[in-house]
């Protein structure tokens, strides 16, 4: 009897396991998207610092990322509990602060063109910074990308949990945790690897055979490309990701890019690939959009509430 017992107590793990694995994989793939977003969206933000400190600060952010999901999975499992109504709204916030993070960059560097410092790189004009100013800048970019992975971090949480709503409490412990987990771990074990490229470069070009010097030359000469093209890539899918969160979330205007993306499909020949390419297309220019508006309104807040602050004081 007893042996019978452990044997449908061990076949029902097995089960659990067997769905948890299964679930996981889906949840995995959904969130695919976001992921790539996330990585190049991480890999722009931890860019910039000094090549000697790119590793602790891609370690920094990655441990912040991990408290962010450490954060995010039980509230997420009490949000869904108790005031499921209430993920759709935190959801569209955090997406509007993505499109204006997004949209502050793009002011910054089109409205300031010939500001006298780089953003990119703290010592590209100013060479002579102290080491606390150096510590300064590595700190405000680890809160900035923190910050940034918190959203896409809850998004990814999100949609897992879309993904196993219909399973039992343990399931979504399982799943949603494998899932921060991974994610974690893939993002920055990425982020950390693209960010030292330039090292592998050098690594290979001081080798003898011909083919390792080859790759290590290609890797030297194309990394400072890939970290700009990481920079536009991070900045697109900050509209991308805010841009769809919202869009999601306004039932009206999600049909409006549903419609125009099918009307797409009637156009000679390329009316596949635009029916493809329309939604992810829209939901930016939604972002950009909206970025604009949150931007403009924390501009005009930013000027009264001074004032009305000046005034009280005297």
């Amino acid at each position: 009897m007893a042996g019978s017992s452990l044997l449908a107590l061990l076949d029902d793990i097995a089960a659990v396991l067997d769905d948890v694995a299964l679930m996981t994989k889906v949840a995995a793939k959904k969130t695919s998207g976001v992921l790539g977003d996330d990585l190049a969206l991480n890999a722009q933000q931890v860019s910039g610092v000094r090549a000697d400190r790119e590793l602790p600060v891609v370690w920094a952010v990655a441990k912040g990322s991990f408290i962010n999901k450490l954060i995010l999975v039980p509230l997420a499992l009490a949000i869904s509990a108790f005031i499921p109504w209430a993920v759709t709204p935190l959801l569209m916030l955090g997406g509007a602060f993505l499109c204006y993070e997004g949209f502050e960059k793009l002011a910054h560097k089109y409205l300031h063109p010939k500001a006298p410092h780089n953003d990119n790189d703290p010592q590209a004009n100013t060479p002579a910074l102290s080491q606390e100013e150096i510590a300064a800048y590595e700190k405000q970019k680890v809160k900035g990308a923190i910050r940034t992975d918190f959203i896409l971090s809850a998004e990814i949480i999100a949609i897992t949990l879309g993904t196993v709503a219909h399973t039992g409490f343990l399931q979504q412990v399982l799943v949603m945790s494998g899932i921060a987990i991974t994610m974690t771990i893939g993002v920055y074990g990425l982020v950390a690897g693209i960010v030292r490229l330039d090292d592998v470069g050098f690594y290979l070009r001081d080798k003898k055979a011909r083919l390792a010097k080859a790759v290590g030359n290609g890797l030297v000469n194309t990394t400072p490309y890939l970290m700009r093209t990481l920079s536009v890539v991070g900045t697109a899918a900050m509209f991308m990701v805010g841009g769809g969160i919202l869009t999601h979330g306004l039932a009206p205007i999600s049909q409006l890019i549903t419609n125009w993306s099918a009307a797409t499909a009637s156009v000679p020949a390329i009316g596949s690939l635009l029916q493809a390419l329309s939604p992810t297309l829209l939901n930016m220019l939604f972002g950009v959009i909206a970025g604009a508006m949150v931007l403009l309104g924390v501009s005009v807040i930013s000027k009264v509430i001074p004032k009305k602050s000046a005034n009280k004081s005297n």
